[in-house]
């Protein structure tokens, strides 16, 4: 049993990640969906700490202010970055999710680079470039996943 979290920016490709690992097998939850996230912008950590005390294999994302009470609970942190006007970029013209697309969203990101992705990157036990093929990145995150079945 092994939980991995996937955090970074707006924009760092944490979804289109957590798709192809999906896609090769593995379970998955991204927090921005179904929920998980509170008005307040935190996880719901009664959910979050059922979803995490259960033996399944799975693979996390998402980035919230109280992420850090859950990092014992994840074999691996996985910080994915890129630079800032990667990010602006993908969050403007993505279509799977409309955060990124007003300037207000776009300075907000700006300012979250530099305020809380060093936060991040202290806590990470990886860090890894969201500029690099998907398939890469996959593969270099499934050895940190127990095996499927």
């Amino acid at each position: 049993m092994s939980h991995v979290l996937i955090t970074g920016m707006s924009g760092s490709g944490k979804t289109t990640l957590l798709h192809e690992l999906a896609r090769r097998g593995h379970r998955t939850i991204d927090t921005d969906y179904d929920g998980w996230v509170l008005p307040d912008g935190t996880w719901d950590e009664t959910r979050m700490s059922a979803l995490l005390a259960s033996d399944q294999t799975l693979v996390v994302s998402g980035t919230v202010e109280n992420q850090g009470c859950f990092y014992h609970r994840f074999a691996a942190v996985v910080l994915l970055n890129a630079p800032v006007e990667v990010l602006i970029e993908r969050v403007s013209t993505r279509m799977n999710n409309p955060y990124g697309n007003s300037t207000a969203d776009q300075s907000l990101i700006r300012r979250q680079v530099l305020a809380v992705e060093p936060l991040l990157r202290r806590s990470a036990t990886l860090e890894l470039d969201g500029r690099r093929p998907v398939s890469e990145l996959a593969a270099e995150i499934e050895p940190l996943i127990a095996p499927v079945g």
